[in-house]
């Protein structure tokens, strides 16, 4: 299972951007983006917010995530 908030961290860190762009761009505070960070579920809505901020598919990410815990589950029966 994917951990949305780590994920959104590296992508964030991995495009060069600081979390006070981010919170900016989000229109929250710093702590809030922290607090993101630290979330393995996110709302849909903020998620599809954070992914055209970053402009990376957060939605794939997830959906490859499924697909692959489904193939792993299916080998090892």
């Amino acid at each position: 299972m994917i951990h949305a908030g780590q994920l959104i961290e590296r992508t964030l860190h991995e495009q060069g951007r600081t979390v006070t762009w981010f919170a900016t761009q989000l229109c929250c505070t710093r702590p809030n983006v922290y607090k993101i960070f630290k979330k393995e579920n996110i709302d849909i809505h903020l998620l599809w917010r954070i992914s055209y901020i970053l402009g990376h598919d957060f939605f794939r990410d997830l959906s490859d995530s499924i697909s692959t815990d489904n193939n792993t589950t299916s080998v090892s029966k």
